[in-house]
């Protein structure tokens, strides 16, 4: 007679973890339901529990006995006079956790590399500091012509794609500060060096969602760029393409900037942080 090996459990999964009535699937249902109706709340705000549980298609009953368990735990929380449910401070806490793990330079990595392939075009990752935009991580093109940033390359915030999608951010009176300490020199003839032509620009960029630097540093260079946000949905760093204007025609700068746009976006979500609504 021949004896049959016992199965191995899998790694990282405890012993008799298969004979529990409350799991399906390898997940616990009770935990699986208490993340859909976070994940509601998350989405929606607040709402009360008949709301709530309708949304995630639960019996209040149910959907109470869960809300209360996280409650206990600080992970939601209710307001008594509106009798609405809504996330907890601990929640907070925890995907605080997330953002601190996740540096924008790490995540910002693999969709940067992604981009220049799409594009064929440098991706840079900068920052600003007081009047300047610092150059903080870069992908080159594989052509022979193209832009180079070292880390901790520093360049104007009113002449570079970068600089203008984070200044678009910002409120109008502190980039009018920023304009009466630092003025606005001229580069090339293309450098906006007035109030009135810097904030027309600053205004069509935060309308699309992106900046355009057209030989307004080097001429014969181009520059498309897209802001990226944190979970305040405040602008942290900026994304961008640019090169040689050859390569960059007017036929595909809108192209180009949604592609730059997207990757920005994709950035904010890694770092989990929110992109603001526009009107």
């Amino acid at each position: 007679m021949t004896e049959t090996a016992p199965k191995k459990r899998p790694r990282g999964r405890p012993r008799g973890s298969g004979s529990t009535v409350e799991t399906q699937g390898g997940t616990v249902q009770a935990l699986d339901r208490g993340m859909t109706l976070l994940s509601a709340l998350a989405r929606d705000g607040k709402g009360t529990l008949s709301d709530v549980a309708m949304r995630v298609g639960m019996p209040a009953s149910s959907a109470y006995r869960l809300l209360s368990t996280m409650q206990g735990h600080g992970i939601v929380a209710f307001d008594e006079a509106a009798q609405e449910w809504m996330v907890g401070v601990e929640a907070f806490r925890i995907g605080r956790a997330f953002v601190h793990r996740v540096s924008v330079m790490e995540a910002a990595r693999d969709p940067m590399r992604q981009l220049m392939r799409d594009t064929g075009e440098t991706a840079n990752l900068a920052i600003a500091d007081e009047a300047s935009v610092v150059f903080m991580s870069q992908v080159e093109s594989h052509n022979p012509i193209r832009a180079f940033f070292r880390p901790g390359t520093r360049g104007p915030l009113h002449a570079s794609g970068i600089g203008k999608a984070l200044l678009a951010e910002m409120a109008r009176g502190d980039v009018e500060a920023l304009l009466k300490r630092n003025g606005l020199t001229g580069f090339t003839p293309h450098t906006l060096t007035t109030a009135t032509r810097l904030f027309a620009d600053l205004d069509d960029t935060r309308r699309r969602g992106w900046a355009y630097d057209d030989e307004e540093r080097y001429l014969g260079m181009r520059c498309i760029a897209a802001p990226i946000f944190d979970t305040y949905g405040d602008a942290v760093a900026g994304v961008s393409v640019s090169g040689p204007t050859v390569r960059f025609p007017d036929s595909e700068v809108t192209g180009t900037a949604m592609r730059v746009r997207e990757t920005a976006a994709a950035i904010t979500d890694l770092i989990g942080g929110t992109s603001p609504v526009r009107d």
